[in-house]
């Protein structure tokens, strides 16, 4: 698990291909293996792989999402608020998962905030996904996790450059 979480960086680009089926299996099995409290798993996952609607995501706010139209895949993480208060934490940690499985998988992501971001002045980046993909009314959008095969390689941060000074001990 360490290997994965060194080698693990936010890829932007990606090539003009399809993810493999078997891969796809891989990251749904993956997906819906997260925890989340007390075992509700408040969580949904839109699996967007055509081309136009990547493209229509892309543009589900200003800034921060326009490498979603070159992914191979989209996975647009959701959650019923109604079953959970902390559905927020559970589409979270459901989010990195799928961002170690596709680096498991060799596979490049990255994470576009959703929740709380603008579309436009009158609408909402939410509120334009749940009607782009005609989400129900209780289904609301934490993020948008783009993955596709790397067109771009960056090197892992060194140990060095973690900062330390974020661990304390016992007490802050």
């Amino acid at each position: 698990m360490i290997e994965i979480l060194r080698k693990r960086r936010s890829i932007r680009r990606y090539q003009a291909k399809a993810i493999d089926s078997q891969a796809l299996e891989v990251m749904k099995e993956a997906l819906l293996r997260s925890p989340s409290s007390r075992g509700i798993n408040p969580w949904a996952f839109i699996f967007v792989d055509q081309k136009e609607l990547l493209l229509q995501l892309s543009r589900a706010k200003e800034q921060g999402a326009q490498f979603i139209k070159d992914a191979a895949l989209a996975v647009v993480v959701c959650a019923d608020e109604t079953k959970s208060d902390v559905w927020v934490e559970d589409c979270s940690i459901a989010a990195i998962v799928a961002q170690l499985a596709a680096e498991s998988l060799g596979l490049g992501s990255c994470w576009s905030q959703i929740r709380e971001r603008a579309h436009s002045k009158e609408k909402s980046a939410e509120k334009y996904i749940q009607e782009l993909l005609h989400l129900p009314g209780n289904l609301r959008v934490l993020s948008i996790i783009a993955i596709g095969i790397p067109a771009e390689s960056k090197a892992p941060i060194a140990k060095e450059q973690l900062d330390y000074t974020k661990i304390q001990y016992n007490r802050y």
